[in-house]
């Protein structure tokens, strides 16, 4: 039976953590300077970019639940400087954004998200929402990979969405992360 929706939001949220897992974990390796050296990029360094993820995680998830916190999200560009600390506040973000599209229900994803925009209201589907959300994180993701690319670490494949034949490859970060392929695939 092919999934439904929720299944496929909830299975993206499961994705994006475990995404932010490996690239995270690769990058542990690198000393604190080359975190933070300028590279090439939109924001540039892995700690600038790695940062704007969370930022903007925390923006969205915060209007996804209810909030109203809006720009006030990005008021520190680098929240946290350590990767250490970035680790574990993503990985919290992440539990975050898993916990709300836990709750989806197909009528859910037709609801409309307030996100404050400081100047005026911006009202989004939440699916469209979601969708702009994961879009955002795999985009920067990318750059990431690159700039970690031209340092000593090899960057961590992050380009398939869990394929049933690859689930050998994600145990050992499934079980450092609490996954199981059933809690992902669940209906």
């Amino acid at each position: 039976m092919p999934a439904d929706l929720v299944q496929t939001f909830r299975a993206f949220a499961y994705n994006n953590a475990w995404a932010n897992h490996r690239l995270l974990t690769a990058c542990a390796q690198l000393s604190a300077e080359e975190f933070a050296a300028d590279r090439t990029g939109f924001f540039p360094s892995l700690q600038k970019t790695l940062n704007h993820i969370y930022i903007i995680d925390l923006f969205y998830v915060d209007a996804l639940e209810g909030g109203w916190l809006g720009p006030m999200a990005w008021q520190n560009q680098v929240p946290f400087p350590r990767l250490p600390d970035l680790a574990k506040a993503q990985s919290a973000m992440d539990r975050r954004l898993i916990g709300f599209c836990e709750t989806l229900t197909p009528a859910r994803l037709d609801d409309t998200v307030r996100i404050n925009r400081e100047t005026r209201v911006q009202n989004e589907r939440c699916d469209r929402l979601l969708l702009h959300l994961f879009q955002h994180d795999i985009h920067h993701r990318g750059q990431a990979h690159a700039m970690l690319a031209a340092t000593s670490v090899k960057p961590p494949q992050l380009d398939e969405f869990f394929p049933a034949d690859d689930a050998s490859l994600r145990t050992k970060d499934f079980a450092e992360l609490g996954f199981s392929e059933e809690k992902v695939w669940r209906s």
